[in-house]
């Protein structure tokens, strides 16, 4: 079978001294890492395809590769497991799921059940992303005792998948630093805490009246009881529903982003990206460097959400945006093989004759996030003193999700009465980091006339960033604003080191040097590169791009080296032409993408889109239930149709049916909300016996 793992990565170091296994998957005998996922295993011999629905014979892969879902269910040993958190193991026996699973026969009596115990904490953190373990670690210098659990197997949260820099202030945030250092350096700080508990694997599973809390400790039932809960639970990825949505091969970014930078697995040769917030614009950059193909990327808005300096890179590699586009429909058998795109007008309706078709295996959903706050809402009914901090609460930017936890940390140490207080500038860093980029100030930058060598600033957006000011040794690059979210300028003398092309977050710094020929025929540009190694090689002719990817000529690649002050990036040096020295930005290596016009019958419309994925339920079983019964109420669709009801509790579906109502012209304040009730996931029965009896 085929090797579709990443051997050449800029960012991330490939472990060529990994052990590999065997194990066998229907029969047939195949490699594996030591210790990595079923999933990722079959991705990397590329199986895409685990089994089939036991309703309507769909074909099932991979969706959420967060355990929250059982699309990727498959036989291990004969056990029904979720693929993407089980590890797969030498000799290991996996075969696809075919309908339901037989039940397993009774091997030996189990005699009594299990006394759960209970575990006493002042402060129970659920979730160690960026906002738990910043909280944790403000909670441990005071000495407070707290257990800090997570549903995976690491600390770190998204942070871990996380491999461009985070923008923010370098003093409050780590600014310039991978997202993926960040998370390692605030785990290390909590493992180092002797005051923090730390339980990984050990997902929490309900939150109950007598403010007990259930938790799953590496496969065992516990109850915790917490003076103070506080829940950094994160967000989870919204989704769209469109004909062929449920097709192996169309997921989100958080998927696609475990498989590529956690387990440095190549899930696709030909990617599409619905949705231009920085979600979709850095899966996109993510995809580029993993040396896949990204076809293209719809927006449903006029303008892109994500951050200016995220989307002119992409735009500069070559990547085509559509905006006021949305996917139509997407097309394949038993995967993924095609996706049709549509312009769509002000009230976001498709325009009949603007579709187009393109070839692609994996169409990659970033439309927003939602907060997991179903813990909190559940504590906060039950009147337990609860906190929430990061995206549970408010959703934003990492840096803005490691500060609120610093802030909410302080706000429990005043409650529990420690004198403590939290600063002023606090809270406004906060509400900075929260905030959404501003308006684009102008389209051209500043050159100075003064100077034959300076940097150029390609920034032209309120953002919250700080680094490249923090980095210049001689102080010439100021934001005027006394704010970070001001857009820098470069005024003064340059001593051309390259340190804040090195350390700008956003790749949008570039190096002048006009010295580098005296007759004036051409000048050296450098350019931040963080492609994969031979993407380009000295003496290479390239083509030059402006901002907006538009190409201006060509150059010659003079010199590349690395970076003395940012891990895994390169500088390169291009000469080009002295008339084009002010314009280049960047250079370009994709190749353009050919547009087809679909065939009439790929644009048909179906009525069969599935909303409930668990349950197979369709938009039409619904809104044929609603219009019939004129029900108002979420509950009585989840007892007649099964929404919800399926191994995701309705994390993916509710949002689709709330959105269902909507479309009906019902208002949603008239809607009985989803009855959420623990467990929040499925739990082996396993898991509740006795000492002598668990394994």
């Amino acid at each position: 079978m085929m090797d579709n793992r990443i051997n050449n990565h800029p960012v991330l170091s490939v472990d060529e001294k990994s052990d590999f296994i065997t194990f066998n998957f229907n029969g047939k005998k195949i490699t594996a890492k030591s210790g990595e996922m079923i999933s990722s295993a079959l991705f990397a011999n590329g199986i895409h395809v685990f089994g089939h629905h036991h309703k309507d014979n769909s074909p099932q892969g991979i969706y959420c590769a967060n355990g929250q879902c059982s699309q990727c269910l498959v036989l291990a040993n004969g056990i029904p497991v979720k693929s993407c958190i089980v590890p797969v193991e030498e000799n290991m026996d996996v075969r696809s799921l075919e309908g339901l699973p037989e039940l397993l026969k009774d091997d030996e009596i189990v005699k009594k059940g299990m006394k759960t115990p209970i575990i006493n904490t002042r402060v129970l953190i659920i979730g160690g992303g960026p906002a738990g373990l910043s909280a944790a670690i403000e909670l441990g210098l005071m000495e407070v005792k707290c257990i800090i659990c997570d549903d995976k197997q690491d600390l770190g949260g998204k942070l871990s998948l996380q491999t461009h820099n985070f923008f923010g202030s370098i003093r409050d945030c780590f600014a310039g630093s991978r997202g993926m250092d960040i998370g390692y350096n605030l785990t290390s700080k909590v493992k180092k805490d002797e005051n923090l508990d730390i339980w990984t694997d050990s997902p929490v599973v309900g939150v109950f009246v007598d403010g007990l809390i259930g938790i799953v400790k590496n496969g065992r039932y516990v109850l915790v009881k917490p003076d103070i809960i506080l829940i950094t639970t994160g967000a989870r990825e919204k989704t769209l529903a469109f004909p062929g949505c449920d097709l192996p091969g169309v997921y989100g970014a958080g998927a696609f982003q475990t498989l590529v930078n956690r387990d440095l697995i190549k899930p696709t040769e030909k990617l599409f990206i619905i949705g231009g917030g920085n979600v979709g614009i850095i899966a996109a950059y993510h995809a580029l460097q993993a040396g896949i193909e990204v076809i293209g990327l719809v927006e449903a808005l006029p303008e892109c959400g994500g951050y200016k300096v995220h989307l002119d890179k992409v735009k500069r590699m070559g990547i085509p945006i559509y905006t006021s586009h949305t996917v139509l429909k997407a097309i394949g058998i038993n995967h993924l093989e095609k996706v049709v795109i549509t312009r769509i007008d002000d009230k976001f309706k498709p325009i009949k004759g603007t579709e187009k078709i393109f070839e692609a295996d994996t169409l990659l959903i970033a439309v927003g996030l939602s907060p997991v706050d179903e813990l909190k809402k559940q504590a906060e009914v039950f009147g337990l003193k609860t906190y929430a901090a990061g995206d549970a609460d408010i959703i934003a930017e990492a840096s803005a999700a490691m500060f609120s936890g610093k802030i909410i940390a302080r706000k429990i140490l005043i409650d529990m009465g420690f004198n403590v207080e939290i600063p002023p500038e606090w809270n406004k860093m906060v509400e900075i980091l929260r905030s959404r980029p501003g308006p684009i100030k102008k389209t051209n930058p500043s050159i100075p006339k003064d100077t034959e060598i300076y940097t150029v600033m390609h920034c032209f957006q309120e953002i919250p960033c700080n680094p490249c000011t923090e980095t210049c040794v001689l102080q010439s690059i100021k934001i005027k604003d006394k704010s970070i979210m001001g857009t820098p300028s470069f005024e003064g003398k340059c001593l051309g080191c390259g340190r804040c092309v090195s350390l700008c977050p956003g790749l949008a710094i570039t190096l002048v040097d006009k010295k580098y020929d005296y007759s004036k025929k051409t000048a050296r540009i450098m350019i931040p590169w963080e492609m994969p190694k031979n993407s380009i090689k000295v003496n290479q002719i390239v083509s030059t791009t402006n901002i907006d990817g538009n190409i201006i000529g060509e150059g010659k690649v003079i010199a590349i080296k690395t970076s003395e002050w940012q891990n895994k990036r390169q500088l390169v040096s291009i000469e080009i032409p002295y008339k084009d020295t002010d314009k280049v930005v960047n250079i370009r290596i994709k190749k353009a993408v050919i547009e087809n016009i679909p065939k009439s019958d790929e644009i048909l419309d179906d009525n069969n889109i599935i909303i409930c994925r668990c349950e197979r339920v369709t938009k039409k079983e619904i809104v044929d239930y609603i219009k019939n019964t004129g029900t108002k109420d979420f509950n009585a669709v989840k007892a007649a149709l099964r929404v919800g009801m399926g191994a995701c509790g309705g994390k993916t579906c509710t949002e689709l049916i709330m959105r269902i109502f909507r479309e009906l012209g019902v208002d949603l304040k008239d809607v009985e909300a989803n009855v959420e009730r623990p467990f929040s996931q499925e739990i082996p029965i396993y898991s509740f016996l006795n000492d002598g009896d668990f394994k």
